[in-house]
């Protein structure tokens, strides 16, 4: 089993982890990664999970919360929430410049993760047991509801905190710039912490252990050793929070334990029940069968019911079951009487196929699965007409403004007459920039919820939507199961198909032309030749990566305005990584060259240039630049405005002519040029090719470089299996549906 990440799309600014893949290729955990599954990506923020793009401070002087710090309070005061609860519950606990050597080399992996150049996360691919029915988990106390390391934003220290930190660095001959981040990551006594286990600097993303060493052994001299604890320890967490930018929530014992041996860790047994001990990470034991009976007390020694055991990061665990419970409430209750029997009968009986059965579905129960393409969306639109109909707080909220903005135009059709679209993006809902705000408790003031493109909900997030949830409310979640998963840890909206612990509404309604055809035999495994007569599908074969750049370039600028009639702002180019001759920062720049050419006056971006701004780990929005000035970098994101400090638009804004997979997932253009140069072979998935392909609207240019790769990937490379424990939770509290 390998430690280090596969070739995947690489992190992005803004997204959690993203396993990047060799230089051209995207798979990569950021969530800013594009592929996290087979092909799938997790990239790596600026902050673990991601180019830090959590927060975006607009300073002292401005009293108003921006979008993404209302954000992260929202979610700081859900986890509190989650924590609280768990504790309540009663259950068993136990277990720059200048700089040379090694300090100029740590520098660098680190920026190179925050840029998305280099990969973070690492792959553990040993297939998973089946995920059942558990016992109640056996696990140390919490210590905190948000541990450190994996993917959290990185705050603001004092100066005299960070300067402390500084002198630390500058000792064990690392970077000064990375005082900051380790201040952050550690929190108080930052500076002293790091002195006394300097296998610390594990927390800031991008070091790797052997980095970490160098450091120790710059602080520690002889006393430095290969079986310290602290090590141990050090290395355990920081596997873990590798996995989870793959997007595990938690490891089986066996694959731990390999990858710390392949990680030099002498006693890896010793390590992870040294990390479990110290409350840094928690143990679970799940039955591998929920039907074998319980071994009674007086059976023999041999009569043991068959276990797994499972090793994960707290605030993982609290958010899977925080989440799991959250879901079991709603499955267990009984929704909000809002219209009787008969009205929704008669509201299921004006809609057609599936919209019906949605409806019907929604009536009676207080969790739905929608499962459908983009036709599809029609039957969840005409849902929220009927309930608001009936007199419900009906609203919708999508992935991205993208998303939210062409759900809204199909609103409009199904009740033109429509006070208001009711749809938010679920980052808005969650800050309360968007959503019909919250209630006295706490609690969305709304009667139904349909989220749209489940598929990108992770772990962290869905927790914090269904803990937002009233009593007797409803939520219907619904998404395309064939596009890449979440770039957070998790599979939430899979587990819960494959759980069927609720009613399920497949819809019937097929993506129509000759594009709808072709993603459609894509998501079953079938890369098919489809007719196009008006060249709604188009391969252009390249032999190289020159070519390949050339090619997209003429084809955004030139073929595709003058063939099809879609301008080159409203093209789209989509392409398996960040690095690389033919990833997304060389297409930028010849894009730019092409289509917006300037000097690049603040921070390398002029008015005009198409950006992708990433506000928070695992969200990427399209936009343009409008100006600079001493507040920043001015852009227009769907058409809402948003300043970025200047300080942060290295870490949180790229161009966007170009963009991987998982950046353009939850977005649609009227025209796509999707790029496989010859070195994205082993990036590519079934999801991979499934969510670019889907990403076109009216034309697809694919520039093929991979040769037979293209349907070998479509037919044999599924998306890659996630060690999570949802399932088993679910199985232990919910029935199974029929």
């Amino acid at each position: 089993m390998s430690t280090e990440p596969e070739p995947t799309e690489e992190t992005e600014p803004g997204t959690r982890g993203a396993a990047p893949e060799p230089e051209g290729t995207e798979e990569a955990p950021e969530q800013e990664a594009d592929g996290a599954e087979g092909g799938e990506a997790v990239t790596a923020d600026a902050g673990e999970g991601g180019d830090s793009a959590g927060v975006d401070a607009d300073g002292a002087e401005k009293a108003r919360l921006s979008e993404a710090e209302a954000e992260l309070a929202a979610q700081r005061i859900e986890r509190e929430r989650i924590a609280r609860r768990k504790a309540e519950k009663q259950g068993p606990v136990a277990s720059g410049a200048k700089l040379s050597g090694k300090a100029a080399d740590l520098l660098a992996a680190v920026r190179a993760v925050e840029s998305g150049a280099k990969p973070v996360a690492a792959v553990f691919s040993e297939p998973e047991a089946p995920r059942r029915a558990a016992q109640e988990p056996v696990r140390p106390r919490p210590v905190s509801a948000e541990a450190p390391g994996a993917g959290g934003p990185v705050g603001v220290s004092a100066p005299e905190a960070v300067e402390a930190v500084r002198h630390v660095l500058a000792e064990g001959g690392a970077p000064e710039a990375l005082a900051a981040q380790v201040a952050a990551a550690l929190g108080e006594g930052a500076d002293d912490q790091l002195r006394a286990d300097p296998w610390q600097l594990l927390r800031v993303t991008g070091v790797r252990p052997e980095q970490a060493d160098g450091f120790a052994r710059a602080l520690l001299g002889a006393e430095c050793a290969p079986d310290d604890e602290r090590r141990g320890r050090a290395v355990t967490v920081w596997l873990l929070e590798q996995a989870a930018l793959a997007g595990h929530t938690v490891l089986e014992m066996p694959a731990l334990v390999a990858a710390l041996a392949q990680r030099g860790v002498p006693d890896a047994d010793a390590a992870v029940q040294s990390t479990i001990a110290e409350a840094e990470a928690l143990v679970f034991q799940d039955a591998l069968d929920p039907a074998a009976p319980e071994p009674a007390e007086d059976d023999e020694e041999g009569a043991e019911r068959p276990v797994r055991i499972l090793v994960g990061l707290e605030r993982y665990a609290l958010a899977e079951e925080s989440l799991a419970d959250g879901l079991a409430r709603l499955i267990n209750s009984v929704p909000k009487e809002d219209g009787s029997a008969a009205d929704w009968e008669r509201a299921a009986g004006s809609a057609q196929g599936s919209a019906a059965e949605l409806i019907r579905a929604a009536a009676a129960s207080g969790l739905v699965l929608h499962t459908g393409g983009e036709a599809s969306l029609t039957e969840p639109a005409a849902l929220l007409v009927a309930a608001r109909g009936l007199g419900l707080r009906a609203w919708a909220a999508t992935h991205s403004p993208l998303g939210r903005d062409r759900f809204g135009a199909l609103l409009d059709e199904a009740a033109p007459h429509a006070p208001a679209r009711q749809v938010a993006t679920v980052a808005g809902l969650l800050s309360g920039a968007e959503g019909p705000g919250r209630d006295a408790d706490g609690a969305f003031d709304l009667d139904l919820l349909v989220v749209l493109d489940a598929p990108q909900l992770d772990v962290e997030t869905a927790a914090l939507l269904v803990e937002s949830l009233p009593d007797g409310a409803r939520l219907v979640l619904g998404g395309d199961p064939a596009v890449l998963w979440s770039a957070g840890p998790g599979r939430v909206f899979a587990d819960l198909l494959a759980a069927r612990i609720c009613p399920q509404v497949a819809s019937r309604r097929p993506d129509p032309g000759p594009l709808g055809e072709l993603v459609s035999g894509i998501g079953i495994g079938e890369l098919n030749q489809v007719e196009a007569p008006g060249k709604e599908v188009v391969i252009v074969p390249v032999r190289d990566a020159g070519e390949a750049v050339h090619r997209t370039v003429q084809l955004v600028a030139d073929s595709v305005p003058r063939a099809i009639g879609v301008p080159a702002e409203e093209t789209q180019v989509i392409t398996p990584g960040h690095g690389g001759a033919v990833g997304t920062r060389a297409l930028n720049a010849a894009l730019k060259e092409r289509l917006n050419p300037g000097p690049g006056r603040f921070g390398g971006f002029d008015p005009g240039d198409r950006v992708a701004y990433s506000p928070a780990p695992g969200r990427t929005l399209p936009g343009q630049v409008v100006k600079a000035d001493a507040d920043g970098l001015h852009l227009t994101c769907s058409g809402e405005p948003v300043v970025v400090p200047k300080e942060r638009v290295e870490q949180v804004v790229r161009h966007g002519w170009a963009l991987t997979a998982h950046q353009a997932v939850g977005g649609r253009w009227p025209a796509a040029v999707v790029v496989l140069p010859g070195d994205a072979a082993q990036a590519l998935s079934r999801p991979w090719v499934y969510t670019a392909f889907g990403r076109a609207e009216r034309h697809l240019s694919v520039v093929h470089g991979v040769e037979q790769a293209l349907p070998r990937a479509v037919a044999e490379i599924p998306a890659k299996p996630r060690t999570t424990r949802l399932p088993a939770l679910l199985a232990a509290q919910t029935p199974t549906s029929g």
